[in-house]
């Protein structure tokens, strides 16, 4: 007897998306027909398949507010949030294209005088298992679903079970545009899908946006594999380090934004604050605590909000059991914990002051990986101590510094250990023409953003002669 998969509506619990979950068999099937279309999407020229993905940017755009709206709807995004992902997935085509032409498209090196030509070329991986994320449905997975079919790919996409109506809607669209049939190909389900699919011999590569203990399980599930390419773009503790010079009420949006934007559901979201003792500090953490508590949580419907909710009561019951743990590691509570009546995964941000902590209690804290809106805020004595913390911590992901000047800010980069560093700006600001991913137990050395193409084919060395060598190459030993 099948077993039915849901995927429901994070507000009104309305069922979006119903599909009967794959066994063993059917998804070796998928990834049998991946084989097949994979190797006929290989021999397909590199202009067909720009045409491609550029038919699928112009569906995104004629289709912005049906999409806009379903992710909004599935995961709980505030309208202004989920269109900014619909147009950041929009701005991936032609950014994927410009990164393989200047990253990875054929060429010869510096031609020889004579017959002897040195090509670099590039030949796809294969078979790519896109395990995709609920924080952003679309616009993740499709980082890595256009670079793969830009390189010569053929996908299967397993979305996250909490964003599977949005992964089919995906789907959709690109068949719409023409793909050829099965290069991209959808299965569903929770870990046990996962699982499976990872397990398939015709795996070539496993592309994971998620959490660090997923990253881990998956790391240790292809060990024995080299020949799989393994992308883990994972979590972080992510600290924003508050110099003395910082402008309270800029520190106060910068900090707040940090750490709460998409109700703190970000892998670059602050998780640690932490101010440099001064006569400006205490200043500075009123301004930010004053400001949190000014922030207009609400749900979608609600034109106002800032802040939405989290992607579900469980979300909520483990940021809270989080919570807990740092107050009863000693942490204050500045901004307490607290939920809308209204709805059990409305999380008010909450800040929680760990200042005056022993320094195991802080490692403790530096090493937990939560996803919601909770800030944990410190002070130190100066500078150099605020940069020591900040690296303090297991993850690399994202960092900034706010306030101070540019030989504090080389100092910052070249000794925080992440791989996003920002400057008077926001940890969650990323562009879409530099690599986004962290390192560290953030992730595996495979940076996305403009990167991504980097891992979606394998170079290949050639040295060509119009004509057979002439001379004994034995001569050399002679």
């Amino acid at each position: 007897m099948s077993t039915i998969f849901s995927s429901c509506a994070a507000i009104n619990g309305e069922p979006l998306f119903t599909a009967e979950l794959p066994d063993s068999s059917t998804i070796a099937e998928v990834f049998g027909r991946a084989r097949q279309a994979a190797f006929r999407f290989r021999r397909v020229s590199i202009d067909q398949r720009i045409a491609w993905v550029r038919r699928y940017a112009e569906y995104l755009t004629d289709h912005r507010d049906e999409i806009r709206d379903l992710i909004s709807l599935e995961v709980g995004k505030l309208p202004w949030d989920a269109d900014a992902e619909v147009s950041a997935s929009i701005s991936k085509i032609e950014l994927s294209i410009a990164a393989f032409q200047q990253r990875r498209s054929d060429h010869v090196i510096q031609p020889q005088p004579g017959s002897i030509q040195r090509h670099i070329r590039y030949r796809p991986i294969g078979i790519a298992l896109v395990l995709g994320p609920f924080n952003f449905p679309l616009h993740l997975p499709g980082g890595q679903i256009v670079p793969l079919l830009i390189a010569g790919n053929a996908v299967v996409l397993k979305p996250s079970e909490q964003a599977t109506a949005v992964g089919d809607w995906m789907l959709r669209a690109w068949n719409a545009t023409g793909l050829p049939d099965d290069t991209l190909q959808m299965i569903v389900g929770g870990t046990e899908t996962a699982i499976t699919a990872i397990d398939s011999p015709d795996v070539d590569g496993v592309f994971l946006t998620g959490s660090r203990q997923a990253g881990l399980a998956i790391h240790r599930q292809l060990a024995g594999r080299p020949e799989v390419m393994l992308a883990l773009e994972m979590g972080g503790n992510n600290p924003v380090v508050v110099a003395a010079d910082a402008d309270p009420l800029t520190t106060a949006n910068l900090v707040s934004f940090s750490a709460f934007v998409s109700a703190g559901q970000r892998c670059t979201c602050a998780r640690r604050a932490i101010f440099v003792d001064s006569p400006t500090c205490e200043s500075q953490i009123t301004a930010l605590v004053d400001s949190v508590k000014q922030l207009r949580v609400g749900l979608p419907v609600d034109a106002s909000a800032q802040v939405g909710p989290v992607i579900s009561e469980a979300a909520a019951t483990t940021l809270h059991q989080t919570y807990q743990r740092l107050v009863s590691l000693g942490c204050n509570p500045l901004v307490p914990w607290q939920v809308d009546d209204r709805f059990p995964s409305l999380v008010h941000p909450a800040i929680l002051d760990a200042s005056g902590l022993t320094d195991q209690a802080k490692r403790v804290i530096a090493d937990l990986e939560w996803f919601g809106p909770m800030l944990v805020i410190d002070r130190v004595g100066d500078f150099d101590a605020a940069v020591q913390l900040a690296s303090e911590t297991p993850y690399g992901l994202a960092a900034s510094l706010i306030g101070g000047t540019e030989m504090m800010f080389e100092q910052f980069v070249n000794e925080v250990r992440a791989g996003v560093v920002n400057w008077n700006g926001p940890t969650t600001g990323a562009a879409g023409v530099l690599p986004f991913g962290g390192i560290g137990a953030s992730g595996n050395h495979r940076p996305a953003g403009y990167h991504a193409i980097d891992f979606c084919s394998d170079p290949i060395a050639s040295l060509q002669r119009s004509e057979p060598v002439s001379d004994d190459p034995w001569s050399i030993v002679k």
